[in-house]
């Protein structure tokens, strides 16, 4: 089956009770034994195992062509997963890109995880610093994310998932920006495929899920597993049930997004009032035909810096009409940040940059949007 059909299909059936075409919502905690003593199906306890996760473990694990797929109750549940998952033998470096989502920077200095390894940090699209800092020490897991959140970095996801084969250790990468729509790391040499599936897969900004897809059966996925079960992170049936409806309209959703974020990139490139646009649709990214090589499309996130000071960018995001100004991205709502005053002493991004995740609006009424909003600052 193409991506389009799987979406649709993979991981669920026509009930067999009922001939709902819908899956049904299962919310039952506890499943009934039989005399014999095993359990319908092998479903005892909703912690170990639900219908509607099974099913939407299944569909995600199709969609990027992998071996199996584990769901957390966030995507951050999913990312400490991952790097608490890492077998014993291998050793406790963890190599990240220096563009991470934010939430990642937060968990490594506020818990134990940034404690318990050393994590070192690269500017990943540099390939030589990427192999010279994995073969300077002994590496467990090489962690990547392209498009980086927020300055839209672009990494050659082969490259660096050889680099890290070629030192015994695992790749991962958040693959949540691209989508399986756009971008197949698992068949690019990736061991982990991860995502917030509260971004573009359930694309409705109302539920809160993590997953991870593994390539192949190993030792890290059964920790994973395990991880799952013993440690209790497990997304509800609800929100499973939602990331399935939502997973359905997924390509339709971010091949719209991928053509209105590259006509507002035209348009701020244009803009007398903007600085730089980091969009990898756009030639002048210095990303882009790594992009074109291993992407389907470029995505509907984006960044831009506006002429001036941290203060004409919070006047923009503050100008906004149809455009939201909050957290979050991949959602049908187009919205704005200000990510420097955000993470605030813990951010990498300049005081004059702000991050616009593009939604299902028109084209044309965001870019009206924009206009007006940029209006209000100084030329």
């Amino acid at each position: 089956m193409r991506f389009e059909t799987k979406a649709v299909h993979a991981g669920r059936e026509i009930d067999p009770t009922t001939g709902a075409v819908t899956t049904p919502i299962h919310l039952s905690t506890t499943y009934e034994r039989s005399s014999d003593g095993s359990y319908t199906d092998g479903f005892m306890y909703s912690r170990g195992d639900n219908p509607n996760r099974r099913s939407l473990e299944e569909c995600l694990t199709s969609l990027e062509n992998g071996h199996d797929c584990v769901t957390y109750a966030s995507g951050m549940a999913a990312i400490s997963s991952v790097i608490e998952a890492l077998p014993e033998e291998k050793p406790k470096r963890v190599v990240m890109a220096d563009d991470m989502y934010f939430g990642v920077r937060t968990m490594l200095m506020e818990t134990d995880i940034g404690r318990r390894f050393d994590i070192v940090t690269v500017d990943m699209t540099d390939l030589d610093k990427v192999k010279s800092t994995i073969e300077s020490a002994p590496t467990g897991l090489v962690w990547m994310e392209t498009p980086s959140n927020p300055q839209i970095k672009i990494i050659d996801i082969e490259a660096v998932a050889e680099m890290a084969k070629q030192a015994g250790a695992f790749s991962v990468i958040d693959n949540t920006a691209a989508t399986p729509v756009l971008q197949q790391p698992l068949s690019l040499g990736v061991d982990f495929s991860l995502h917030s599936v509260t971004k573009y897969i359930g694309g409705h900004s109302d539920l809160l899920l993590g997953a991870v897809i593994a390539a192949e059966d190993n030792d890290m996925l059964q920790n994973l597993r395990a991880w799952q079960h013993a440690k209790g992170a497990v997304p509800s049936s609800f929100d499973c049930w939602l990331a399935l409806r939502g997973v359905q309209s997924l390509s339709a959703r971010v091949m719209m997004q991928c053509s209105s974020a590259k006509i507002i990139a035209d348009f701020l490139e244009a803009h007398e009032k903007i600085e730089a646009v980091y969009y990898p649709g756009l030639k002048s990214h210095s990303g882009h035909d790594i992009a074109a090589k291993q992407m389907k499309g470029f995505g509907g996130l984006l960044s831009f810096k506006v002429k001036g000071s941290e203060k004409d960018a919070l006047k923009v995001a503050n100008s906004v009409n149809i455009i939201t100004q909050a957290t979050s991205l991949g959602g049908t709502h187009t919205y704005i940040e200000h990510r420097a005053s955000v993470e605030k002493e813990l951010t990498m991004a300049p005081d004059n940059l702000l991050r616009l995740s593009v939604g299902l609006e028109n084209a044309e009424d965001l870019k009206e949007d924009l206009e007006q909003a940029l209006s209000n600052i100084p030329v």
